[in-house]
């Protein structure tokens, strides 16, 4: 689907839209002038922003016609969505297949089983924590399979528990956090543990570093693929076979808005399937690229917005670009970068397997400093763990105030 496409299709539905309470206000029907959301928005007045009159939230959920879940809050409070029954699995299974090598896969085995692991805090249908019995975080084909927040934290006897249920459970892949899926790896790498099962990794939840790809990629010898959306929007992007991110036209409009100089912008979508929640000029938060070429166009996913850092004279710089400094350098499981008001920075690294080689760290270093266009020295300490937002979230990069 093409975008003059898209724009016929966002055109029909406008009229349906503007029948909702949260866009009943928006005049005429330019969709480029109508105002742009945010979670705020979401939230308030919630659900009747979204119902119409004579609808009840309670009604529609015990008859069961939509679900109710939650985001996992990030940058902000959790915020409700809904959306019919059925809407998450039919339009992940439409962004799997921009992946020629997954819809094989999936084609091959049509009631794939797999196994996730994400903070517990996710959303609704994985809040398993407190040690709930794998029955109960069994759900369809789906095996949830961990149970805490900071996965450093992880004693060898709970690491052994995931590793076993995933032996028995017998995905054809896995669904992770790329913190929590790497360190799951690296558990599973001093054990000699495999999953003949497994077929590919999605990485998803959060952005997925090059450190965290090379070590899931070392110890399950599988390709990993990047899976990009959330909670309210649903997926929106997905690697393909050759790395690149596409994007489902069927399931969204996509607009990049104020973009810099390179093309980078705040990344706002309007969704095209969610009946019961639509949302119209969304803006997600995070800064996204989107590059035209002659066999289609393709999209770099740079950060969320509030984690960028700043140059010397004051150009931004995104969580992507400074991640593309450690991808030719082992011994690095996660990482998170620092910058004070000063512009000052710091770095705290996690060990890899075998630890990073002082030539490769400075090599690291030097990368960092030319990017961010710094005078004074980038701090370094090596630790052994590194704490998550509230979410379970892990930031890569991010400004302190002190």
């Amino acid at each position: 689907m093409g975008e003059a496409a898209q724009l016929a299709r966002v055109e029909e539905l406008l009229p349906r839209w503007q029948e909702l309470p949260l866009y009943a206000g928006s005049a005429g029907n330019d969709f480029s002038s109508l105002p742009l959301i945010g979670k705020r928005e979401l939230r308030e007045n919630f659900p009747n922003n979204f119902l119409n009159a004579g609808q009840s939230l309670a009604v529609l959920l015990e008859t069961q016609a939509v679900e109710l879940e939650h985001t996992s809050g990030s940058s902000d409070e959790r915020t409700p969505v809904l959306f019919r029954r059925g809407w998450w699995n039919e339009q992940e299974a439409r962004v799997l297949r921009l992946n020629h090598l997954v819809a094989q896969v999936l084609d091959k085995y049509p009631d794939a089983r797999r196994a996730t692991l994400v903070p517990p805090v996710c959303n609704g249908l994985v809040c398993f924590s407190n040690y709930t019995s794998k029955t109960a975080r069994t759900v369809g084909t789906t095996l949830f399979v961990n149970q805490a927040r900071i996965p450093f934290l992880l004693t060898e006897a709970e690491l052994a528990r995931m590793a076993g249920e995933i032996l028995e459970w017998a995905p054809v892949f896995l669904d992770l956090d790329p913190v929590h899926g790497a360190w799951f790896a690296l558990y599973c790498e001093r054990e000699g543990i495999r999953f003949p099962s497994v077929k590919f990794i999605l990485g998803s939840y959060e952005f997925v570093s090059v450190v965290h790809q090379k070590i899931l990629r070392r110890v399950f010898g599988v390709p990993v693929y990047n899976l990009y959306g959330s909670t309210e929007t649903g997926h929106l992007l997905m690697e393909d076979e050759r790395g690149e991110m596409k994007a489902s036209p069927e399931n969204v409009f996509y607009e990049i808005i104020e973009p810099d100089e390179r093309g980078v912008g705040d990344l706002v979508v309007t969704t095209l399937t969610n009946e019961i929640m639509p949302l119209v000029r969304y803006r997600v938060g995070d800064l996204v690229e989107r590059c035209e070429r002659l066999d289609g166009t393709e999209y770099f996913v740079h950060c969320r917005a509030r984690d960028a850092l700043f140059r010397a004279d004051g150009a931004r710089v995104t969580t992507l670009e400074i991640d593309r400094c450690f991808a030719e350098v082992d011994g690095v499981a996660h990482y998170q970068l620092r910058q004070n008001e000063a512009g000052d920075c710091d770095i705290q690294f996690i060990p890899d397997r075998e630890r990073l080689a002082p030539e490769k760290l400075q090599q690291v270093l030097e990368r960092l400093a030319d990017l961010l266009q710094l005078n004074n020295k980038i701090s370094v300490s090596e630790v052994e763990k590194l704490p998550p937002l509230t979410s379970g979230k892990f930031r890569l990069t991010c400004r302190t105030e002190h």
